[in-house]
């Protein structure tokens, strides 16, 4: 049972009672905004870019106006597999004009996403979605009460398409006046795709400008307070942005000691630039927190792919690193060796 001698201690302090007013505010203002059929992970979004609510509020934004104002219902599972192509599942759920939908992903390093299913721009940046990861599914029909078991099964159809499964679509779910509105603010932000890795076999792509030379000059070691983590060690911030993953392919005969020493070198020198952005590498579907157990393992050989993505709020430079990259995963490695160990390359 509930302590109440401490159920409004929040509001004894003039910042807790500050936060919870514009909470309050928000709440309604969102309220009004999906009454108007505007989708709640779109409205959310845009309040985001704009700095209007904290993704820490996110949660309680869903169950509020979803959970408890409007008549939806609510799907979740931890994946029991999953689907290959996600951006397949907003081809998909965009004809649904039958109801409207959310998703709330619980993403392992970025925390929780809100996103509309039927947005492609904000699919396609989940990149991916991994077995037993939490997602719950919600469908509904704005403001007006909609049929229960209808909203049920879309729900789970929902969950299933994010499970890798081909779930039957009823014909209602097709028919109705919640088709999918474009958003007045994109809820991602535009990042510049790299180019694709080339071919095994191919010749590494010759860096642009200061790429080439960049690798032998070196810059002082950081002060402590922006010593980067060289070995993807780094905090991520819950609900920060992500690129989606780019690969990048083993041309060398081995990734070895040297190639992962590259690769440290590469990835300190783009924290040292950016340093609200993190690296985060993947090799095989798993997350790398320290870069040597790519070279421990043995496994990763020529023609091997090593993905990696970027998180963050202002995202620049990416094609630049899975340039620099490319070239630490080859036998021109040693370009990135250069210069004293404590020194940090200036490639960005």
């Amino acid at each position: 049972m509930r302590n109440q001698s401490s159920h409004y201690e929040r509001l004894a302090e003039r910042a807790g009672f500050n936060a919870t007013v514009r909470h309050v505010k928000s709440t309604v203002g969102v309220i009004d905004r999906v009454a108007g059929k505007e989708n709640l992970a779109d409205v959310l979004d845009e309040l985001i870019a704009e700095k209007a609510i904290g993704k820490e509020q996110l949660l309680a934004l869903v169950s509020m106006v979803l959970g408890e104002k409007f008549p939806y219902r609510a799907r979740s599972a931890n994946l029991p597999g999953t689907a290959e192509d996600i951006p397949a599942i907003a081809d998909e759920v965009s004809k649904w004009n039958g109801v409207d939908l959310v998703v709330v992903y619980h993403h392992p390093d970025l925390g929780v996403l809100v996103v509309n299913p039927k947005n492609k721009a904000k699919m396609a940046a989940i990149d991916r979605v991994n077995r037993a990861e939490l997602v719950v599914a919600w469908a509904g029909c704005f403001a007006k009460e909609g049929d229960k078991a209808l909203l049920d099964a879309a729900a789970k159809a929902l969950v299933d398409l994010f499970s890798g499964k081909s779930p039957k679509v009823k014909p209602e779910f097709l028919k109705g006046d919640c088709t999918y509105r474009q958003p007045k603010v994109a809820g991602v932000e535009a990042v510049k795709a790299p180019r694709a890795a080339p071919a095994a076999g191919a010749k590494a792509p010759p860096a642009k400008g200061k790429a080439k030379g960049a690798a032998k000059a070196a810059a002082p070691e950081p002060s402590p307070e922006h010593k980067p983590a060289v070995e993807a060690e780094r905090a991520i911030k819950p609900g920060t942005r992500m690129t989606p993953m780019y690969s990048v392919l083993v041309t060398n005969e081995l990734f070895h000691n040297g190639n992962v020493e590259a690769w440290k070198r590469i990835i300190a020198s783009y924290n040292v630039k950016h340093p609200d952005l993190v690296v985060i590498v993947y090799y095989d579907g798993e997350r790398i927190t320290n870069l040597n157990a790519l070279f421990k393992w043995g496994k990763v050989k020529h023609g091997s792919a090593i993905q990696f993505a970027v998180a963050g709020e202002e995202i620049s430079d990416v094609a630049k690193l899975q340039r620099y990259l490319y070239q630490g995963a080859s036998h021109m490695f040693e370009a990135f060796l250069r210069g004293p160990v404590n020194s940090v390359l200036s490639l960005f």
